[in-house]
């Protein structure tokens, strides 16, 4: 007889392992300068069992998940979010884990409230207290994302008055946000090629990468996400526009969403518009999003020669990224393709020099690639 697997046995498997891992990092994540441990110490090292253990029991979860889904009788889409608010819930207040990319994002933030040119200096800069938590590796590198994402790292440094905790917990609520746009979109998109919304739930949004690399990392890659999933169902309906200008909020929050404007540009040709028409509508609602944008944020175009920065430094693997083979996903070729009906990590140091990966033309989990802080 085999192991009974319901629902409710997968929602609370996962928040144990999530709530073991959130536990960990108290004395293992990448922690403020102030707070590390040493890494010889017990509490370090009981730390890093917990969170190898919550990370064992996560994986446990989303696999039993993926047995449920494939059953005669699987769960709903709406019971699937309700899985991943109970899973994301104990990340919500960890520290971050995995990466200090989050501190990046807050120096910069800090740069651009200080009216600082952000793309021409580093995070040394800024200097005091939160650039110190920044490693030493991207210190002096400049910011490699746009200015959406910029403006609102900006606008939580003047909301949270530089406080470090209240500058994490607002980087993880954006996070989440990303994450929450990125799953309502996830199952209209499947419908549109043909796939099975649950199935693609639990591979895109419910996938312990995503959790662990975008939640628990905090990273902005969950913004870029978000917005180009609501980018593309936004195009796939009556409102290509509205996809372009939500398609390129994404890319200015990091460059390779910047594919989805292709995608946008084959659904109106499917709808029957013609290319050209297609093409310049697209091209033109983003060209003015950019110009709306970067004026906003008060940036500047120095996002544009520092395109090439995520090539400058090389990074070690992040969770995410030495995950082999990727986790299945979406992406821009999927929701443009014909429909055709299916059914379907490396230990870190809380010291060391961030370690993301970055999606490239991928929306739901990240790829094997090296980018900066």
């Amino acid at each position: 007889m085999g192991f009974p697997v319901d629902l409710r046995r997968c929602q609370v498997l996962g928040l144990a392992g999530t709530a073991v891992l959130a536990l960990g990092g108290e004395t293992a994540g990448a922690l403020p300068s102030a707070d590390l441990f040493s890494p010889a110490s017990a509490q370090a090292a009981l730390g890093l069992v917990g969170v190898y253990f919550g990370v064992v029991l996560l994986i446990a979860a989303w696999l039993l998940l993926g047995k449920l889904i494939r059953s005669a009788e699987p769960p709903t889409p709406r019971s699937l979010f309700l899985v991943l608010a109970v899973w994301a819930s104990p990340l919500l207040l960890a520290p971050p884990l995995f990466s200090r990319d989050v501190y990046s994002y807050l120096a910069q933030g800090a740069m651009v409230d200080a009216h600082m040119d952000v793309y021409a200096h580093g995070p040394a800069t800024l200097g005091g207290p939160l650039a110190d938590e920044v490693a030493p590796l991207w210190q002096h590198t400049g910011a490699p994302y746009g200015p959406v994402f910029l403006a609102l790292a900006s606008g939580l440094s003047g909301l949270t008055r530089g406080e470090l905790p209240a500058g994490l917990f607002g980087m993880r609520l954006v996070a989440l946000l990303g994450v929450g746009l990125m799953a309502a979109a996830l199952p209209r998109l499947a419908r549109h090629s043909g796939a099975d919304p649950a199935a693609a739930l639990w591979l895109g949004a419910l996938n312990p990468l995503v959790l662990l690399h975008l939640v628990a990392g905090a990273h902005n890659d969950a913004i870029m996400l978000g917005l180009l999933g609501i980018g593309l169902v936004a195009a796939l309906g009556r409102w290509p526009i509205l996809g372009a200008v939500l398609v390129t909020l994404a890319a200015l929050v990091k460059a390779p969403a910047a594919l989805g404007l292709a995608a946008v540009v084959v659904l109106q040709v499917r709808a029957g518009h013609r290319p050209a028409k297609a093409v310049t509508t697209t091209v033109v609602a983003s060209a003015a999003t950019t110009v709306a944008a970067t004026a906003v944020a008060g940036t500047g175009y120095g996002w544009i020669g520092a395109l090439d920065t995520p090539s400058r430094p090389t990074t070690g693997p992040s969770p995410a990224s030495s995950a082999a083979p990727p986790a299945p996903c979406w992406n821009t070729s999927a929701v443009i393709s014909r429909p055709s009906p299916s059914r379907p990590g490396t230990p870190w140091d809380s010291r060391s020099p961030a370690r993301p990966s970055s999606p490239y033309g991928c929306a739901c989990a990240p790829a094997r690639s090296t980018h900066s802080a």
